[in-house]
């Protein structure tokens, strides 16, 4: 998951073609669609008023909001979608590390 983000997000990233656009955004849909679930069952174990959980949930939240939005046809606000999915994606690992991590 994190290495479809890295091709987006990496300060040496090449723009992608629209085709390949296409596919990474697809292929990051489908990594955020996999992880809302799982991190939401971490963050689930833990008390309510627990830091981790609350920002394990907003991330959640904010991944659910960018799959709802659709980029307009232009190119870069395509590539601006793409970028906030894949930070996103980013989001939803690290969530998913630090309760796996830190929690029994």
């Amino acid at each position: 998951m994190r290495t479809s983000a890295r091709h987006l997000l990496a300060e040496d990233a090449e723009l992608p073609s629209d085709e390949e656009l296409d596919t990474l955004v697809l292929q990051l849909r489908g990594h955020v669609m996999l992880a809302i679930p799982v991190v939401e069952a971490l963050a689930a174990r833990l008390p309510e008023g627990d830091l981790p959980r609350a920002c394990a949930l907003a991330g959640i939240g904010e991944a659910r909001t960018r799959l709802g939005l659709e980029p307009r046809h232009a190119l870069p606000a395509r590539i601006a979608h793409a970028q906030r999915l894949a930070r996103s994606v980013t989001a939803l690992c690290d969530h998913y590390e630090n309760l796996g991590e830190s929690r029994p």
